[in-house]
């Protein structure tokens, strides 16, 4: 299911092209990539998020990468 961003789809890929360099400069297994990535997720939520709303943005966060994946 496609979501709409604000974000333009150039500053997306642009960042997404960076993470993936520096998993892949330091060989990163795939365990490995999916634990900096979720740490990173919950970094921004906690830090950047008002504690009141932290839940239902990290339930968001799951539902729109469950349904971004093939199943």
């Amino acid at each position: 299911m496609p979501v709409n961003s604000k974000f333009k789809d150039k500053q997306v890929e642009a960042i997404l092209i960076q993470i993936i360099e520096v998993l892949e400069k330091n060989k990163a297994p795939v365990e490995l990539s999916l634990m900096a990535v979720g740490n990173i997720a919950t970094n921004i939520i906690n830090n950047d998020i008002p504690r009141s709303q932290r839940a239902a943005v990290a339930q968001k966060f799951s539902d729109a990468l469950f349904a971004s994946i093939d199943h």
